[in-house]
């Protein structure tokens, strides 16, 4: 029987990623909490973290596989998570400004038989992106519009944030909640039994 496929996560753009794929799966986020002890590097913390997601939900089902995410963006070193205010997101978009930073994000798929953990793969993956210049009335009307709110770095590449990306190298998904490429390879590295007859392709002409 084919296991059931969870997404452990609420994040809507997760969310829309996956259905992309044209897989059945379930919505289940994880309610664990993202603290981490010591001073991980951004591709270990991101790890840590989808790991724990997907864990937390795990333990809930009977068969299933389920997928655990994580972003994060590096700036120079220093880690930048989801704004907790508005002055704290107008800041972050400040620093981000005119430099070059890393997304990560790390993927966890955690296998699930008779409700036992069976078997666990995890990855992550970076992409480069580069933020153009922006003046301060810019800033304060992007993070009115309350898109930077719930993301980390407080810019969103695929909505309005976009205006003011110059370019990214690497994974364009990855920088939007997680590695569509990577995740594929995860799923067919666990033998998930993925029929590319799920797949809607356009018609083109």
């Amino acid at each position: 029987m084919q296991p059931e496929l969870v997404l452990a996560s609420g994040s809507p753009r997760r969310r829309e990623l996956l259905r992309s794929l044209g897989v059945p799966f379930s919505v289940h986020p994880s309610s664990v909490t993202e603290e981490v002890p010591g001073n991980p590097f951004p591709g270990e913390l991101v790890e840590i973290l989808a790991a724990k997601k997907a864990l937390g939900v795990a333990h809930t089902r009977n068969h299933a596989l389920v997928i655990g995410s994580d972003t994060v963006v590096s700036l120079k070193g220093n880690i930048l998570g989801k704004p907790k205010s508005v002055r704290d997101a107008i800041c972050m978009l400040e620093s981000l400004q005119g430099n070059a930073h890393q997304v990560y994000t790390g993927i966890a798929l955690v296998e699930v038989e008779k409700g036992r953990v069976s078997r666990r793969l995890i990855h992550h993956r970076v992409t480069e992106v580069m933020v153009r210049n922006m003046d301060r009335r810019e800033i304060e009307w992007y993070v009115a519009t309350g898109e930077p709110m719930d993301k980390a770095g407080a810019y969103g590449l695929q909505g309005i944030g976009s205006m003011w990306v110059d370019w990214i190298d690497g994974c364009y998904t990855n920088v939007i909640g997680m590695s569509l490429p990577l995740l594929y390879d995860m799923l067919k590295e666990l033998d998930y039994p993925f029929s590319h007859r799920n797949l809607n392709p356009e018609n083109k002409a």
